[in-house]
């Protein structure tokens, strides 16, 4: 049973669940776009040689669609599993387990981003 307040604000007995909720859904309709964009990008550079596609990933813009890209999949990652791991895993690893799952999106998340850096700056 939820407060009258508790109501109006859309908070449920954890005070975090809408937030997290929306969180969640607001990543993947960000990914949506973001993800075209990728598989358009593939696309149409099968079979180019190295030098176009490093070329085109330095682009400025394309770079920076990447790193959208990136940034936001390892936020939405992050949000996935910790929700996956606090509804499946029970007793005392729970805590282990959510630490390891934020630590694995931000290295994925800082791996992918500087793998993008270095190619569109030219290393």
């Amino acid at each position: 049973m939820a407060t009258p307040l508790a109501r109006v604000r859309g908070l449920g007995s954890a005070r975090s669940g809408t937030e997290t909720f929306w969180r969640q859904r607001m990543t993947a309709v960000a990914n949506i776009p973001l993800v075209i964009f990728l598989i358009l990008s593939v696309v149409t550079h099968i079979g180019a040689p190295y030098a176009d596609v490093k070329a085109y990933l330095a682009q400025p813009l394309v770079a920076l669609l990447f790193l959208a890209l990136v940034i936001n999949a390892a936020i939405h990652l992050r949000i996935g599993l910790k929700e996956m791991t606090e509804d499946y895993v029970h007793g005392g690893g729970k805590i282990v387990a959510i630490l390891l799952a934020t630590f694995f999106a931000v290295g994925v998340g800082l791996a992918s981003v500087i793998a993008i850096l270095k190619i569109s700056l030219g290393s």
